[in-house]
């Protein structure tokens, strides 16, 4: 795990400004930065936590005066009993946020199991890990969290959506469509792929799920024993920008009569004129209604 942050580390974890820290830091005292042997500021996983929690409370009305009378032990219980109440969807990424950072399972089980109870799994994956994750992303890029805190959120979100998937009451509609989903070779996010199954398998249509990494041979085997209707996949980081237009061509032209459909960072990046079988979802929700009530909503 981390043991040092920089002011801008606080700033991108907590969205507090590093300008409004320092200004706490002068009147309040309320955290205080160490400095390395070179005279560098820097700031300790408690520092860290101390200000996603002193986040959470100012959202929810506490004043700058009044936090900074409380102490460390308060804190923590009004935190407590913020996240453990009825949270709008901001508050619960901010308490995932603390979860990951501590590695605290418990916690997220916690958050979680109120959220899905409160929201429903499907809403609370859109509206609640879809922003926490692609805040997970943006501070991966910028060395705020280590790979360990990553790997471990990570997980326990997949096996959240695994279990909800294997729970789905299997109903088929009468014109059910058959998607193939599968992530390019050296792909390998997908939490996104996964969630994308539970969504076409809760519309009652079938899914053939081939997971990360797959050759393009291997997709072509498995297209014809299977002859889906779709293909779904998701471009994050592979292949990139220098050789999507190609990928995607290459996609267009070996599957000529399959509706492709694409997401991820690399295709919503990607300026070019797409083939015409190729349909592109810059947005979760747009794939979402695409599913529950477009050209696929038969029966």
């Amino acid at each position: 795990m981390h043991s040092s942050y920089s002011i801008k580390d606080l700033e991108n974890l907590s969205g507090i400004k590093a300008h409004t820290l320092r200004i706490w830091e002068q009147r309040y005292q309320i955290i205080s930065p160490k400095r390395t042997d070179t005279n560098i500021r820097y700031y300790d996983h408690a520092d860290l936590k101390l200000v996603l929690n002193i986040s959470l409370l100012k959202d929810h009305g506490f004043k700058i005066s009044e936090i900074a009378k409380m102490s460390l032990e308060d804190m923590g219980k009004e935190v407590l009993s913020l996240t453990s109440g009825t949270l709008q969807y901001p508050d619960q990424i901010q308490a995932l946020t603390i979860a990951m950072l501590d590695l605290d399972e418990e916690r997220f089980e916690k958050i979680m199991n109120t959220s899905i109870l409160r929201f429903g799994f499907e809403d609370t994956m859109v509206h609640i890990i879809y922003p926490f994750m692609n805040k997970v992303g943006m501070l991966w890029m910028t060395g705020s969290v280590s790979p360990a805190q990553e790997h471990f959120i990570t997980y326990l979100i997949r096996q959240k959506i695994i279990v909800a998937t294997d729970g789905q009451v299997r109903s088929l509609k009468p014109q059910a469509q058959k998607f193939l989903l599968y992530l390019p070779d050296g792909e390998l996010h997908e939490l996104s792929l996964l969630f994308a199954n539970y969504l076409i398998r809760s519309r009652g249509h079938r899914t053939i799920y081939l997971g990360q990494s797959l050759p393009f041979e291997d997709l072509r085997l498995a297209f014809e024993v299977h002859k889906p209707d779709n293909i779904f996949t998701i471009v994050t980081s592979v292949p990139g920008q220098d050789e999507i237009h190609n990928y995607v061509g290459r996609l267009s032209r070996t599957f000529p009569q399959t509706t492709i459909m694409m997401t991820g960072f690399q295709i919503v990046n990607h300026n070019q004129k797409m083939p015409d079988n190729i349909k592109v979802f810059k947005r979760l929700e747009q794939f979402i209604d695409f599913i529950s009530e477009g050209i696929l909503a038969a029966g």
